[in-house]
Formats: C-alpha cells, sequence, structure tokens
C-alpha cells in the first residue's frame, strides 16, 4: 500500500507500482473504439502509460496533451493514458482537444489494471479511482521506469519520463538513479491543490 495526498491529507493506493526491472502485468482496457487492447498488443513498441483519476480535471487534462505533443518526437513510442473515465469521456477530450497521438484508454470492462499496477485509491474522496502515476515499458513490457506522483494535484515528472525514454534509445540502458518508485513533490501547479 502506498500512500499519496489530496490537499495535503493522506490517502492509501490498494498496493505499490511494481518495480523497475520487472515483469509488467498484462492487462485489458478499452479504448474509445469500444474495442480492447492488451498489453500484448503493444509489444516491439516502448510503451509510456500515463494513468490519473479523472480526463474530466485540469492536471489529467494537462498530462495527456502534454504526452500527445511529445509522443510524435518518441519513435516507436506509444502512449497510453488510463483512467476508469468510460471510453465517450476520453473520445469528447480528445476529439474537442484534436488529440491523435495518444491511445486513451479505459477500465470500463475491466477493472483489474488498477489492482495489478496498485494505483487504485481505496480510501478518500477519489476512493476508487486510479491514483496518478506515470510506468515507461520497453518492447518486451519489462519497466523502465515507474513513479507514483505524490499529491493528486501533481502533474508527473515529464521530463524523467522523456529522459528515460532517449538514454533507453542512445545507449540501449537505463540511468538507475531515475529509475524509482518514490513520488515526487515537484512540478506542482499552484492553486489547483483539490484537484485531481
Amino acid at each position: 500500500m502506498a500512500q499519496i495526498t489530496i490537499g495535503g491529507a493522506p490517502f492509501n493506493t490498494i498496493g505499490e507500482l511494481p518495480d523497475p526491472g520487472s515483469k509488467a502485468p498484462d492487462f485489458v482496457l478499452t479504448k474509445t473504439d469500444l474495442t480492447d487492447i492488451s498489453l500484448n498488443d503493444l509489444k516491439g513498441k516502448k510503451v509510456v502509460i500515463n494513468i490519473f483519476p479523472s480526463i474530466d480535471t485540469p492536471v489529467c487534462s494537462a498530462s495527456v496533451r502534454r504526452f500527445n505533443e511529445e509522443v510524435s518526437n518518441l519513435q516507436g513510442t506509444s502512449v497510453v493514458c488510463v483512467s476508469l473515465d468510460l471510453p465517450f469521456a476520453h473520445s469528447r477530450f480528445c476529439e474537442a482537444e484534436g488529440i491523435k497521438d495518444v491511445i486513451p484508454a479505459s477500465e470500463m470492462r475491466n477493472r483489474d489494471f488498477g489492482d495489478r499496477y496498485g494505483v487504485r485509491m481505496v480510501d478518500g474522496p477519489l476512493a476508487g479511482l486510479l491514483a496518478r502515476a506515470v510506468i515507461v515499458l520497453n518492447e518486451e513490457s519489462d519497466i523502465l521506469y515507474s513513479k507514483l506522483v505524490s499529491d493528486i494535484s501533481m502533474e508527473p515528472e515529464y521530463d524523467e519520463v522523456l529522459n528515460i525514454l532517449k538514454k533507453y534509445e542512445t545507449e540501449g540502458g537505463i540511468d538507475k538513479e531515475l529509475c524509482t518508485q518514490a513520488p515526487t513533490a515537484e512540478h506542482s501547479r499552484p492553486g489547483n491543490n483539490d484537484e485531481p
């Protein structure tokens, strides 16, 4: 069980993020066209899994926008944006924002993603939703990086994620100091302390 904060108040997730160096747990999620996507469908590509509570909040939507901007520069990389939102909400947001380079995915049919990845919040006002986290996988679904964002109002560490991918691409290896599960207190967005 990991602890995060929401507006400074501590709450818990169902478990811990999987460790860097381990195999990513399998999953089945639902895309905006209502077809399913599994981890096996992503084999052969590097994968960024952007996990968040809801597309209908400012910080979550900002993370989808940012990864959509970055993915065009990430050769052979897919970004999967995961939440409990219905596929219709993901579709509405992506159409309105012109977002085409990420794969929005919902826990609509299969609710085991949050449990397997340890990110389902088990108490607090957002209990049942997914905590904010980012996981990076290589082409064989080995975890290169996993990080739970310490406060739900904060955005992910985009530069860390991009650095891991660049390091892996150029050197065929990873920086052990960046491969961490430790939550971060950096990059908070002032004025959004209560926004998931």
